[in-house]
């Protein structure tokens, strides 16, 4: 096919089957690199050219075998771009850019979008607003944290995605406890203070370092609050041009600048201290969120994140200019919960704002829309109430890390 280019799509997870579909009518070569515990997902095969499994899991493929076996297809085929579809896939996609001298984010510049240490250390270079934080590396540096910067703490792992893995500590001696559990793994992590407030993130599309899109939603539900006490997971978008939405979009605008993110998607997290009421930068993504906040966003917006970053991608390769569609200002929310029934009766579920209902085993999930945030948040609320109360189930804590 004239002008036809050739990508390497990377997934751990099974997402991005939109992004995939796109990249494929837009007349592209694709090749997807995945898991091996993948291969039984129903993954768009009449829009892959071939899929590569790999052995492992999350952050635990083997990098040489990875490089040597896209090593061993470029032998026979041009590859233009690599593209991650998920957090953990971003250092192997560098990884592989580096090496094999492909366009696109490095390895330094995608440590700010996984590495929750580099990220804080590149926001408080630009003066971006952030809460206290502190690296394991040195003992003093530790205890002069904890003696000056008030509690409650949160330990974070700095790799991990979302809000897995993290600690709340409330005390100096609780907190050492942590760290020494954590022996020579402690620089794995890093302190902060944990600030209550509101919990926003900004869902971006991004083209020559310019954001063309976002959209400003707050998280009901944190996915925090979820994965250390459980509860049902909640998220709508807040309304268009109030002063949160555009305090946070001006933040947001400076990681996506400051943090170099040329072009592509991105997940940016934000807390509206309730103290003070001041937006501070938590953590960001180069990626489509997860717990199918696209779909979420594309039914308040009419923009589909997963196929217009196809499309950015696809512009960029073949050089031709990118158009965003028209965009609709609605309203539109998700409520999540993992389910005791493996598929879950939605049907009592009748309101005409459903328009989306999750289709994953062992879930209960809905989005509504309306051009109204008051009904958004007020069926929001009802099915909330009503998933608690019929269908939610009650997992270990430890086990709920990622409502994808």
């Amino acid at each position: 096919m004239p002008n036809s280019k050739t990508f390497i799509c990377i997934s751990n997870y099974f997402k991005g089957t939109d992004f995939l579909i796109h990249l494929k009518n837009l007349g592209n070569k694709v090749y997807l690199v995945t898991s091996e515990k993948l291969r039984d997902k129903p993954w768009p095969t009449e829009h892959i050219d071939e899929i590569f499994y790999m052995e492992g899991h999350d952050m635990d493929w083997n990098l040489e075998h990875l490089l040597l076996g896209v090593g061993n297809l470029m032998k026979s085929q041009k590859i233009d771009a690599i593209v991650a579809l998920d957090d953990y896939d971003v250092e192997k996609a560098t990884y592989l850019r580096e090496n094999l001298r492909i366009d696109g984010m490095g390895q330094t510049t995608g440590r700010y979008f996984r590495d929750k240490l580099a990220m804080r250390m590149r926001a408080k270079s630009l003066a971006i607003p952030i809460p206290g934080f502190c690296s394991l590396f040195n003992d003093h540096d530790i205890n002069t944290f904890a003696e000056t910067v008030s509690a409650p703490w949160v330990l974070k792992p700095r790799s991990e995605a979302s809000a897995a893995g993290i600690i709340k500590v409330y005390d100096k001696e609780t907190l050492w406890i942590h760290i020494d559990g954590m022996g020579n793994n402690r620089f794995k992590y890093l302190l902060e203070q944990f600030r209550p407030g509101d919990v926003y993130h900004c869902d971006s599309l991004v083209l020559d370092r310019k954001v063309l899109f976002s959209l400003t939603s707050k998280y009901l539900t944190t996915p925090m609050e979820i994965s250390q006490g459980g509860g049902i997971f909640r998220s709508s978008n807040i309304p268009y041009d109030s002063e949160d939405d555009k305090a946070i979009k001006a933040v947001n605008e400076q990681v996506i600048k400051g943090f170099g993110l040329k072009h592509g998607a991105a997940h940016t997290e934000f807390i509206k201290g309730k103290d003070d009421g001041k937006i501070y930068f938590l953590e960001t993504s180069s990626r489509v969120g997860g717990a199918h906040l696209a779909e979420m966003i594309a039914e308040a917006s009419n923009i589909n994140l997963w196929k217009e970053w196809a499309a950015i991608e696809d512009s960029l390769v073949k050089e031709t200019k990118y158009k965003l569609p028209k965009v609709k200002n609605e309203y539109a929310g998700i409520v999540l919960t993992l389910s005791k029934f493996q598929h879950p009766d939605l049907s009592s579920f009748s309101d005409p704002e459903v328009c989306f209902r999750v289709p994953l085993d062992y879930h209960a999930g809905l989005i509504v829309k309306s051009e109204s945030s008051e009904r958004v948040l007020e069926l929001l609320n009802d099915y909330t109430n009503r998933f608690s109360n019929e269908l939610a189930a009650v997992a270990e804590q430890s086990k709920v890390e990622k409502l994808h």
